[in-house]
């Protein structure tokens, strides 16, 4: 009997603390206007200087077991994305284990930066596959604000702070949960988003370096391929997706995107507006959004796309 990971709780977590783009216009040579025009972002929330990456998920959690089919003693397995974690090592899945005093659960990170929660779904959905586990807990959670050099305008109009976390089970139901995936990456583009530091490379974090355009381009084009190469597995085509939900980088990207899948807007999910690219964060946010406004109902097609540095990108589908 076929066995497949379905979503039964989502959650996620924002700092309270929100920087608007007309609050850094009085730092950087920048507008509200310039920046809405070109990324359709409005302002992002930034954790607190003591506030750290396991924190957020942390919250996010909390927020997912108020409404979870299980208590957090039965989860089995614990997968955070993230490219900003608390430390080099233990990894932040292992500090988030502790904090949810998850002792049944083993632990590990993700990173594969915007695209984790993609790999994050797509690595626990093989695990559920198999029997390994029943219950996994998977997160995306960044402080991407403790890496961006708030002195580039070109970088630090873009990214924010953020937590989603999702509770997957094994499910034997026909035709339900993640019913197809695909995971990519082309180490030939890793300078073209990057950041400037590295443990091994000179002992220090850096900050995050983007060639736009480069980035633009190649977003548009992978994750449009993946979408159809993904739906293609499962005999389906674009009339079949019910719901889009993309990660939250830019909204030309967004759009362009859906334009090349011919997916009308009142079928993309888009949250950027208030958080700004949170990247591994960004889709379990835009998830949870949707599930608590009532915009995913029974059996839909749920589509999920990113991509980020390495070049990583990938496609999630799911029947819900």
């Amino acid at each position: 009997m076929r066995i497949s990971a379905q979503i039964v709780a989502t959650g996620s977590h924002l700092p309270s603390k929100i920087i608007t783009n007309n609050d850094l216009s009085k730092t950087v040579d920048t507008s509200d206007e310039w920046i809405i025009e070109r990324t359709g972002i409005k302002q992002r929330h930034i954790a607190e200087s003591n506030e750290l990456t396991s924190d957020l998920a942390y919250q996010a959690c909390l927020n997912l077991f108020k409404n979870a089919p299980i208590k957090i003693s039965e989860v089995e397995m614990i997968i955070v994305a993230t490219t900003s974690p608390d430390l080099t090592f233990p990894s932040t899945a292992c500090i988030l284990q502790n904090k949810l005093q998850a002792t049944k659960a083993f632990a590990f990170d993700i990173q594969a930066v915007c695209s984790g929660f993609i790999y994050a779904l797509s690595v626990a959905n093989n695990f559920i596959k198999t029997g390994a586990v029943k219950n996994a807990l998977v997160v995306g959670s960044e402080t991407l604000s403790k890496i961006v050099d708030w002195s580039d305008r070109n970088t630090c109009v873009l990214f924010g702070d953020g937590a989603g976390a999702v509770l997957l089970q094994s499910t034997h139901q026909e035709n339900c949960g993640i019913i197809a995936d695909s995971l990519h990456s082309d180490g030939t583009l890793n300078d073209i988003l990057k950041t400037s530091g590295g443990p091994s490379l000179n002992q220090k974090t850096g900050f995050i370096e983007m060639s736009g355009r480069e980035v633009f381009k190649n977003a548009v084009e992978k994750m449009a391929t993946s979408v159809l190469s993904t739906l293609k597995k499962v005999n389906l085509d674009t009339n079949d997706i019910d719901l889009l939900i993309p990660h939250q980088a830019n909204l030309r990207i967004l759009n362009s995107v859906a334009h090349k899948l011919n997916i009308p807007n009142e079928k993309i999910i888009i949250t950027l507006h208030n958080h700004a690219n949170t990247s591994a964060a960004s889709i379990p946010l835009a998830l949870d959004f949707a599930f608590k406004n009532n915009r995913i109902k029974k059996g839909d097609l749920l589509v999920l796309e990113a991509l980020g540095g390495g070049l990583t990108w990938g496609t999630v589908l799911i029947k819900y």
